[in-house]
């Protein structure tokens, strides 16, 4: 989520992964499950899904628990994470296929929907147009990309007051002070943060239509998009 992609090969960071999400994500139990209630709504009963950024599995599980006949691709660059999704995962690893890598080490599909959670806020506006344009290839006509992950506006003051709020946020959540301090400057400068209207305009010129803001918590938001 809010880490530098390094810190991802990092055993014990990895380890603590699964810590990290609940405490620090508002709503983010919550986030997992309108996703899957989203793909849900208009996928087949034996829907196969697409989930880029899969390493430690969080959602991958939550996904498996509540549809157990929906198959899954995971891909994520940390092999360590994918490690971590294998575990957390257990025996609902029978219905998922983990690849290490980027998007174009996904299969080609085609899949009945795709997600991406607290993930493209790593890359920046170019990689993330491709990797939306790579997705939308990959989808069958008119399948669900359900996407999350940092988005603020950025006028004047307003990009450093969401990042406070952010921060005061962390502290709320037990999080010390000067570690909250350390979070917020590597997300600063770290993380490729773009506006709402920029994030939707990615998934619109990628070939996604009815581009619908569905969650909202703090410095987060969330889309569904369309094939």
């Amino acid at each position: 989520m809010s880490t530098p992609l390094s810190h991802f090969s990092d055993p014990q960071a990895v380890a603590q992964y699964a810590e990290g999400p609940p405490r620090f994500v508002p709503g983010y139990n919550s986030l997992q499950r309108m996703t899957t209630l989203l793909i849900a709504e208009c996928v087949p009963e034996d829907a196969r899904v697409l989930v880029l950024g899969a390493g430690g599995g969080l959602e991958l599980k939550v996904f498996a628990e509540a549809q157990s006949a929906w198959t899954f691709d995971g891909v994520d660059p940390s092999a360590e994470m994918l490690k971590l999704a294998e575990q957390n995962l257990g025996s609902l690893g029978s219905r998922t296929r983990l690849h290490q890598g980027y998007i174009d080490d996904a299969p080609d599909g085609p899949f009945d929907a795709a997600t991406c959670l607290l993930t493209m806020h790593f890359l920046p506006f170019e990689e993330r147009l491709r990797t939306a344009i790579e997705v939308h290839r990959r989808l069958k006509s008119g399948a669900p990309f359900i996407v999350a992950h940092f988005s603020v506006p950025q006028g004047e003051g307003e990009r450093d007051l969401w990042l406070s709020r952010h921060s005061a946020f962390l502290i709320a959540s037990g999080v010390e002070p000067d570690k909250a301090a350390n979070a917020r400057a590597a997300i600063d400068t770290k993380l490729n943060i773009l506006t709402p209207e920029q994030d939707e305009s990615i998934l619109r010129e990628a070939g996604f239509s009815n581009v619908s803001l569905f969650y909202a918590g703090f410095t987060f938001r969330g889309w569904v998009a369309y094939a």
